[in-house]
């Protein structure tokens, strides 16, 4: 056995080596389309919270068209923010008379993107070949999440927070497939494809609330979701809503935003 692993070592080595020297440069090359915008929102609920001492982590992944793409490009790993990110600052906010802090990392304003390099690119589809597998998404792109719809028949608290997540487009209208998905087998979540910011205060104060209400453009009651919303604007999101009875330290919900080319 031995004799053989010393004779593959160096076949294999000299094989990388030599592939290295006449298709190297493919391997900083990438077969994606589209740019790639990761970012986080770290939220911290105060006393006045039922879900206090809970935090809540979004993981956002935007995929989407970009003509600026050569001068907004990270050229390092994303998964790596250490040399990266800069902080907003973790000012007190309120919904509602209640308090919260949030901090998301500087490119959270779609202004910078990264397409993956080739090698990544295998790596992450190999990944996502076995999440399709397990049945955990539906799709075959390992950048895009398409998740089984998993509803709950029970009733939202009334008393919740509210997330906006801006979508990346330069365009003045378009459209996005879309998925979200929430780690807390206790909680669910209502989404709705909102035009602007402006609508979170509006849900909030109950004041002429307004959301794209065409299929696909809103669910209640999910765990788990995904849809596409057509014709929206370029200030458009998503609003998330979070009942105020997470059970746990930590709940992450992941979302999920592609424009559709």
């Amino acid at each position: 056995m031995k004799n053989t692993l010393y004779f593959i070592i160096p076949v294999v080595a000299f094989a990388l080596i030599l592939s290295n020297a006449f298709f190297g440069h493919l391997l900083f090359d990438t077969p994606y389309a589209q740019d790639i915008n990761k970012y986080s929102i770290y939220v911290h609920l105060q006393q006045e919270w039922n879900s206090y001492p809970g935090n809540i982590l979004f993981e956002i992944t935007n995929v989407w068209t970009n003509p600026n793409t050569d001068k907004q490009k990270y050229s390092v790993d994303p998964s790596d923010i250490s040399t990266l990110t800069t902080h907003n600052s973790n000012q007190l906010q309120y919904q509602n008379k209640k308090s919260y802090v949030e901090l998301k990392h500087e490119f959270s304003n779609c202004e910078s993107s990264w397409k993956p390099m080739l090698y990544r690119y295998a790596i992450d589809t190999l990944r996502n070949k076995i999440e399709l597998i397990q049945g955990a998404k539906l799709n075959d792109d390992p950048y895009i999440s398409i998740l089984p719809n998993i509803h709950i028949e029970k009733q939202m608290n009334p008393t919740s927070y509210v997330q906006f997540i801006p979508l990346c487009t330069s365009k003045e209208n378009t459209s996005y497939e879309y998925s979200i998905s929430i780690d807390n087998n206790n909680a669910l979540f209502d989404v709705y494809f909102v035009p602007s910011k402006e609508q979170a205060s509006n849900y909030l104060n109950s004041d002429n609330f307004y959301y794209y209400q065409d299929d696909g453009c809103f669910g209640n009651g999910y765990q788990s979701f995904s849809g596409v919303c057509n014709n929206v604007g370029k200030n458009s999101g998503l609003l998330i809503v979070l009942p105020d009875s997470l059970d746990k330290s930590l709940t992450k919900v992941k979302v999920s935003l592609h424009e559709i080319i």
